[in-house]
């Protein structure tokens, strides 16, 4: 008889959760983050110094699910975790054997669904499939839907998760950036093949919804919002908020610049990057007769402070941070004076220089090209340490050694140096492509550079000029190898550049030079490690950076702005405007 009783009420527990919801309203509460770079630590690891983190975003969470109710809050994270700071470059590459960080973080935090983005396939697979084999352990699903398996067509990563919170059913589905094969060599993508968000996205919605019968759904997706033209494969966000039908929340990311919108059909969070803002979406949703009669949607940003920060939580990760203190603070050799990466944007600076020479040294290699990873930062001469390397170096990029001929080098710089200057015509006129605009997170108006500054490639090996008066195209004046010998346009050169760009990323190779990297592979000399590893190679051989050792005009070559009278002054002010120097 007990039996019996036990079996009904598992029998009318199934048919209630096949019902749906009661009648009545029923209000989720979304909470987003995207692009936190591992901005993991409260703490910097040199200097005392404090910063946004994912224990001050864990203090609002908690905040708002004491307010609200745990079960009537999801926690979504739209990707690039696994790069961008000295703990996860620890964690993914130096202590491979302690569990992984970054599952643990989320775990701890209560994360329900992460999605992939670029930086994360990035760190390659034995990382990326690590950390979602630790973050499946937890539950929590690492959402690639568009990462397509090469050997059966099926998703690499898992397509999307459903949840039964605030007494409704959630469907979640998660995508990683669509042009991931553009940024990077195919090792590192192995297996897969990624697809455009549309009009993918709206036929698993479709699907899904039909299959699942969810009553809120969310999209997180590693896209920029962009422009919603339509012609960005990797800022598809807007473009997907116009489109999509039977979506509530869509969460964007990828081009770390905060935004919200809505309509009465969907909402749109992007909450910027390294933590600074935690997305908050409200989804009230009111149930008749067993269906959705209404909904109604509300989105908003709440600033993260980093002051914020869980003191319980810090406790809790202390030693892992301690272990990561440690590595970070690893002498590795000396800097004879200051390095000020703002030089980079005026002509040769010893920035630049040291990444050129270190790439030059990578044989076959005779030119080299390579771009600022940091606008503004100064690194003080005296006594170098591995965190120091971050600041030279911030992305995982490999080298790469790839044939050109003379007139793609001589096309590729044309397009980069087009991205970098404005054409001049008198005196008093700008000559860095840079414009007035508004902060959103300052709220104030500030001077930046038109397009992205890690795409403003310089090259050595060769002697050029670069003409501020001319117009794109008919800029650059290369005179000669940088031992003096001729440079000819016809001939074919073994040039170092990044994987990142060989690979197409930033548009110099195909929009420049006209190179097709879908066969860069038939034109790649050799690979080489990681260019920070190469970095710390180089100075810890070498024991000091020495200026005139990395600017030695014999191995570089030189190239300067022209004509100086004209172009110094203004590269000056232009100087004086971004960086207030």
């Amino acid at each position: 008889m007990k039996r019996n009783i036990i079996a009904a009420m598992a029998a009318a527990s199934v048919l209630a959760a096949c019902s749906g919801p009661k009648d009545g309203t029923y209000t989720l509460h979304v909470l987003t983050t995207n692009d936190v770079h591992a901005a993991w630590f409260d703490s910097t690891y040199v200097g005392g110094g404090t910063q946004r983190s994912l224990y001050a975003v864990n203090y609002y969470v908690d905040s708002i699910r004491n307010s609200v109710g745990r079960d009537n809050v999801m926690l979504i994270d739209a990707g690039d975790c696994l790069q961008g700071d000295n703990a996860s470059y620890y964690f993914n590459f130096i202590d491979t054997l302690t569990p992984h960080l970054f599952p643990r973080l989320v775990s701890y935090m209560g994360y329900d669904a992460i999605t992939v983005g670029n930086h994360d396939i990035e760190t390659g697979h034995p990382v990326y499939d690590r950390v979602a084999a630790d973050l499946a352990k937890a539950g929590i699903p690492f959402l690639g839907g568009n990462a397509m398996r090469t050997d059966n067509g099926q998703p690499y990563f898992p397509l999307y998760k459903t949840f039964n919170r605030a007494g409704l059913k959630v469907l979640v589905l998660g995508y990683t950036n669509a042009n991931n094969k553009a940024w990077m060599n195919e090792n590192l993508w192995s297996g897969m093949t990624f697809e455009s968000l549309i009009p993918l996205v709206q036929q698993d919605v479709d699907r899904l919804v039909a299959q699942e019968k969810p009553q809120v759904v969310i999209v997180s997706v590693h896209s920029g919002t962009g422009e919603g033209d339509g012609t960005v494969l990797e800022d598809q966000g807007l473009d997907l908020f116009n489109s999509l039908r039977g979506v509530d929340v869509l969460v964007c990311s990828h081009d770390h610049s905060p935004y919200v919108t809505g309509n009465d059909n969907i909402i749109l969070l992007n909450t910027g990057s390294k933590a600074s803002n935690l997305g908050h979406g409200e989804v009230t949703v009111e149930i008749k007769g067993g269906k959705v009669v209404s909904k109604s949607l509300k989105s908003s940003l709440i600033p993260v402070d980093r002051q914020k920060a869980d003191p319980t939580m810090r406790e809790h990760f202390l030693p892992d941070y301690n272990a990561v203190k440690a590595f970070t603070l690893r002498e590795v050799g000396e800097l004879k004076r200051d390095m000020v990466f703002s030089d980079a944007f005026l002509g040769m600076s010893d920035y630049t220089n040291l990444i050129h020479t270190v790439c030059l040294g990578c044989s076959p290699a005779q030119i080299s090209i390579a771009a600022p990873l940091t606008q503004n930062a100064t690194v003080k001469a005296g006594k170098l340490i591995y965190n120091d390397m971050f600041t030279l170096y911030r992305y995982e990029n490999q080298l790469f050694v790839v044939k050109m001929t003379g007139r793609e080098v001589k096309d590729f710089l044309e397009f980069s140096y087009g991205l970098w200057i404005k054409t001049m015509e008198k005196p008093g006129d700008h000559v860095l492509n840079i414009s007035p605009r508004s902060d959103a997170r300052t709220g104030t108006e500030r001077w930046s550079f038109a397009e992205a500054s890690y795409n403003f490639d310089s090259a050595a090996g060769i002697n050029y000029t670069v003409d501020v008066t001319k117009p794109e195209g008919s800029r650059i004046n290369i005179t000669s190898m940088a031992d003096g010998s001729a440079f000819d346009m016809d001939a074919t050169y073994n040039v170092a550049m990044t994987s990142y760009r060989a690979s197409g990323g930033g548009g110099a190779m195909v929009r420049g030079a006209g190179v097709d990297t879908g066969n860069i592979d038939e034109r790649v000399v050799a690979r080489y490690p990681e260019i920070r590893d190469l970095i710390f190679q180089y100075i810890n051989k070498q024991g000091l950076v020495d200026p005139a050792v990395i600017g030695d005009k014999a191995v570089l070559g030189s190239w300067k702005f022209i004509p100086e009278k004209l172009a110094d002054p203004a590269l000056k002010a232009d100087r004086n405007l971004l960086f207030g120097e």
